[in-house]
């Protein structure tokens, strides 16, 4: 049996990812948006369903995105609260 080594642990954890910058126009993914709206995906397509967030653009059959305009106004109205 190898011992358990601190680097090991380190090398198998997943990295932590950074905020990512919402562009000025355009659209943008899920993992953008759950990046800088600190919901998990289930909550964020119940809240979808539910109306609480933005409805999403499809720009192809496979490919679901939502626009940066709306989701900067989803982050403006949510950041006084």
């Amino acid at each position: 049996m190898q011992p358990h080594s601190p680097k090991a642990t380190q090398e198998g954890s997943s990295p932590v990812q950074k905020p990512q910058v919402l562009p000025e126009v355009g659209f943008v993914r899920l993992p953008t948006i759950l990046s800088v709206y600190p919901v998990g995906r289930s909550t964020w397509w119940a809240g979808v369903k539910s109306g609480r967030f933005p409805a999403p653009v499809k720009l192809g059959p496979r490919i679901t995105a939502w626009r940066v305009e709306e989701i900067r106004a989803l982050l403006a109205a949510t950041s006084g609260l």
